[in-house]
């Protein structure tokens, strides 16, 4: 089973990503855990030149390949061998990030994303995705305050964001099969209960 953990920016989706990986594992599941951009050693080269605050010059289209590239070499060298194994794989992201951020986000073709995110994974769409959803300046204040890595999608203007995240719920609510959204303005305990 392939799940993607997504959401906008601050939405806990990493902390999260361990706590669901340890209860499976505790039900006797194996389980791998991947995050995106990276995951792979090509995939991490890929991943700096993508956060970097330098390259705040960057056109989406090339932000949408390179985030591609990286996916490609993901769901190939990682993905697609640990289901082939029988693992459950989480990611902490995947291709509906770029529809949500290159797409409704930046505003590049959703029907071009979308031929080209089917290339990228070779047609590998996760089985459930799990949407952390909270209000966009909520997640940017606990990225703030977090300490962690401060990248330069998180410098986005605050629209920005508010189109990514009503990307993502557009998405889910188009896909209900696949897609569980989750509260994330809650506390991290009520959080994992939910899930």
């Amino acid at each position: 089973m392939f799940i993607t953990v997504e959401g906008p920016e601050g939405s806990g989706k990493s902390s999260q990503l361990p706590a669901l990986a340890e209860y499976l594992r505790q039900q006797g599941h194996a389980v791998s855990t991947t995050r995106e951009p990276g995951g792979t050693e090509i995939g991490n080269q890929v991943r700096a030149v993508l956060m970097s605050l330098q390259n705040t010059a960057m056109n989406a289209r090339t932000e949408a390949l390179l985030f591609c590239a990286a996916r490609a070499q993901l769901v190939e060298q990682v993905i697609r061998p640990r289901l082939a194994a029988g693992e459950i794989v989480l990611s902490d992201r995947y291709a509906d990030s770029t529809l949500a951020y290159q797409g409704y986000g930046r505003g590049c073709d959703l029907g071009q994303l979308r031929c080209l995110l089917d290339f990228a994974t070779g047609g590998l769409w996760p089985d459930l995705t799990l949407l952390m959803d909270v209000p966009v300046e909520e997640g940017l204040r606990r990225k703030r305050s977090g300490g962690g890595e401060w990248n330069r999608l998180d410098a986005w203007e605050v629209a920005l964001h508010q189109r990514i995240r009503q990307g993502f719920l557009e998405i889910a609510h188009a896909n209900p099969e696949r897609w569980i959204i989750v509260d994330a303005s809650q506390s991290p305990e009520m959080v994992q209960l939910a899930l």
